[in-house]
């Protein structure tokens, strides 16, 4: 709108743009009180990180955390390049051998066998050798044998390898499209109507969302690291982009929240460090 036709309609009466220059004013006065709140707790952000960096990148530690940190980097390329070298671990191995593992020094660290949690989805492959043998061209049956009980039905012998798979992040996009339909006796346009998104008028879908959330406040994975994630798989997410969309999810997910937090503080026992509790606690000494 344009200042002629917003001063068009304003009203010619001089107590109601009295009234009305009041009410902008206050309202100007809380924002600005609101931004100089903002700009001195980021003021008082920024002194507090640098004086936690000074405390743990002091003159007297600077040096040494540097080279605490060379020096796990090339204990990881020597375990790398041993492991390059070696033969599989025991434990990984198809066919371990007990003498060898008593055999190892104590020195080394014990190796841990990989774990996945009993909801990872599971997908079984069965290797057939066919219905002939390779040598002698006769048939073959299905090998089984008896468990413990004579009672116990018979079980099929086989033997089971398990192999961990990484099924890598992929973005898709949705196109819903809308069908126009027009009634022929009232003429009227027919249309389903759009499905709601978690950010009004917003691309971002909940999973996606979901997967930037996390990656951001659980993960520690900053903007700028998720752009370049995304890259790789073919879109450009501008870092501007994501703090708005986390802005808006976080709008959306004030309700859950503050249902959350009343589920919370409606407890008896609260286990929390003493300084948030003093904080965060009403009536708290």
């Amino acid at each position: 709108m344009r200042m002629s036709d917003a001063a068009a309609e304003l009203s010619n009466d001089p107590a109601i743009l009295k009234a009305m220059i009041a009410a902008l004013q206050a309202e100007n006065q809380k924002m600005t009180a609101s931004l100089r709140a903002h700009d001195l707790l980021v003021q008082a952000l920024r002194v507090r990180i640098a004086k936690l960096q000074r405390q743990k990148f002091g003159a007297s530690s600077e040096k040494t955390e540097r080279e605490i940190e060379q020096l796990e980097l090339a204990l990881e390329d020597l375990q790398v390049a041993l492991a390059e070298a070696d033969s599989p671990p025991p434990e990984e191995a198809d066919e371990p051998e007990v003498e060898e593992q008593a055999a190892e020094p104590v020195e080394q660290k014990q190796r841990r066998r990989p774990k996945v949690s009993e909801d990872t989805p599971r997908e079984r492959r069965e290797l057939d050798p066919g219905h002939s043998c390779p040598d002698c061209g006769a048939d073959l049956r299905v090998s089984c044998q008896r468990r413990a009980f004579s009672c116990a039905p018979l079980v099929r012998r086989e033997d089971v390898r398990e192999l961990i798979v990484m099924i890598a992040a992929q973005l898709k996009v949705i196109e819903f499209a809308r069908i126009k339909k027009s009634c022929r006796r009232c003429e009227k346009i027919v249309q389903e109507p759009a499905p709601n998104r978690p950010i009004p008028r917003s691309m971002a879908g909940p999973n996606l969302l979901a997967y930037i959330l996390t990656s951001k406040f659980d993960d520690h994975v900053p903007f700028y690291r998720q752009n370049d994630i995304f890259a790789r798989m073919g879109a450009d997410i501008p870092d501007t982009t994501m703090v708005d969309w986390c802005g808006g999810a976080m709008k959306a997910l004030a309700p859950l929240i503050e249902k959350i937090g009343a589920e919370i503080m409606a407890s008896n026992l609260l286990h929390a460090p003493s300084r948030a509790c003093k904080h965060a606690l009403p009536g708290s000494g």
